[in-house]
């Protein structure tokens, strides 16, 4: 196997590898920073790469194994986490010059898992400025590009997690997900993106967007590394107010062929319009996949779509401005010009619509509560397009135009504000050359069940998006 191969191996195959001694840790993280110093310049996915406290950590890891003592899940294999997330003695830049001197103190709750895990931190990837928006674009550290097409964008706002994963830079990477942060552009990148159910895993130690609607997610080449990382990261925090106490699940049962008991639910509104042909064709395979493995498909019902931009908008804006507002006055000169216009958004809504896009918040996790009654799972396209070139503005699907990021992430955020564990899984490629998503949504905390069926989907060859 060829040193660039190896890089894209999934992390299943690379712990087998190195419990063989068939490979050490020190050889495998050195293989991923000489990939980053040759590739980087062009994927721009990483703002910071840790290299020095990189090898020391998998000697240390290389170390523990050859002497047959107790090591964690992910003893010495490397990852990445978007520049949102505190690594102690790191720069935490969140994208943006405003924060270019701020050293992080402490580890992120997730980032103290991963360690104890034994996993080996490659640095901090980039990102939209603080997480506003879906392209990625960002002027201060570089856009990250797509690994299929390098004229086209990675997606957003975890744009870097999923340009190092894609470029083979890093075998996972960790990003944040307000409104399909992860999922978006792990479909564009023909990646497995995972959301779980709002609390799952911690966000303390993560800068915020919005409290309400940010979920830690995982951007990995199977879905069964994703398991594996959630099995690592997930439970309760109680630092983080927002923490769920649901026990954790064995995550990594792996895919499921017989699927005689499973319902999914197909809501035809909304989530099947104004799509690419192709990856509704391809979401369409999916579903056929599944019903041909004894799946009973089920129309359904989710809430009006028609003001749920404007809902999650309502939210993100004044909660993004509240923790902002530290920063404008001395250093707002700094900030990026569609993140200040979002941020001038913030200053102009009024509490009563806050507190009015509350209660329909409440309302949408009612309905989609009630969905689940009568399914299992849900399925819809992860993305209506593909990766849209660099510095497009506008992508017109079906006749319509709107702007890029929106499009990206059309169907991706009413599950950030239902708060439901939700899924990109690739569904093959478009005859542009660009992978495709689906995207799987399941129950609140019934993470293991949603991963068994999107296993099952990762493992067909017919899904299959090649590196």
């Amino acid at each position: 196997m060829t040193d660039a191969s190896l890089a894209f191996e999934p992390i299943s195959s690379l712990l087998q590898k190195l419990s063989e001694f068939a490979i050490s840790s020190t050889e495998l993280t050195e293989l991923y920073l000489d990939r980053i110093a040759r590739l980087d310049d062009k994927a721009k996915s990483y703002i910071e790469v840790t290299s020095r406290t990189a090898v020391e950590a998998a000697r240390k890891a290389d170390q523990a194994r050859a002497k047959g003592v107790e090591i964690g899940a992910l003893c010495g294999i490397p990852f990445a986490s978007k520049d949102l997330i505190d690594i102690a003695g790191v720069r935490t830049t969140a994208g943006s010059r405003v924060l270019h001197d701020n050293v992080a103190e402490t580890n992120a709750h997730l980032i103290d898992r991963m360690f104890t895990s034994g996993a080996v931190s490659l640095g901090k990837t980039n990102l939209h400025e603080f997480a506003y928006g879906a392209t990625g674009e960002n002027p201060a550290y570089g856009t990250s590009v797509n690994a299929h097409d390098t004229t086209r964008l990675a997606g957003g706002s975890s744009s870097g997690s999923a340009a190092a994963v894609a470029f083979g830079l890093a075998p996972a990477a960790f990003g944040t997900d307000t409104g399909g942060s992860v999922r978006a552009p792990a479909a564009l990148s023909g990646l497995v993106g995972l959301k779980p159910t709002i609390g799952r895993i911690s966000t303390h130690g993560v800068i915020p967007y919005s409290w309400t609607l940010d979920h830690i997610g995982i951007i990995a080449r199977t879905v069964m590394d994703a398991a594996l990382l959630l099995e690592v990261t997930a439970g309760h925090d109680p630092r983080d107010p927002s923490s769920a106490s649901e026990p954790v699940d064995a995550y990594q049962s792996g895919a499921c062929t017989d699927f005689s008991d499973l319902r999914v639910g197909i809501p035809r509104t909304f989530y099947f319009d104004q799509c690419d042909e192709e990856i509704a064709a391809a979401s369409e395979r999916v579903l056929r996949f599944l019903e041909q493995a004894g799946a009973r498909l089920v129309d359904i019902d989710l809430p009006s779509m028609e003001q749920a931009r404007t809902v999650s908008l309502t939210l993100q804006m004044p909660e993004a401005l509240s923790f902002h507002s530290r920063y404008l006055e001395e250093r707002g000169d700094l900030y990026g010009e569609d993140f200040r216009a979002g941020l001038a958004l913030g200053q102009c809504l009024l509490a009563e619509h806050y507190v009015r896009a509350k209660r329909v918040l409440a309302l949408y996790r009612q309905h989609t509560n009630t969905a689940f009654t009568e399914v299992d799972v849900i399925v819809t396209p992860a993305a209506p397009v593909i990766a849209p070139r660099i510095g497009d503005v506008t992508i017109e699907t079906g006749g319509v135009s709107e702007a890029a990021g929106n499009a990206i992430t059309r169907y991706t955020t009413f599950f950030n504000m239902s708060g439901h564990p939700a899924i990109s899984v690739p569904a093959g490629m478009h005859t542009s050359g660009l992978p495709m998503g689906v995207q799987i949504v399941g129950r609140y905390f019934e993470e293991a069940a949603l991963l068994r069926v999107a296993a099952a989907v990762n493992a067909d060859p017919a899904f299959a998006v090649p590196i």
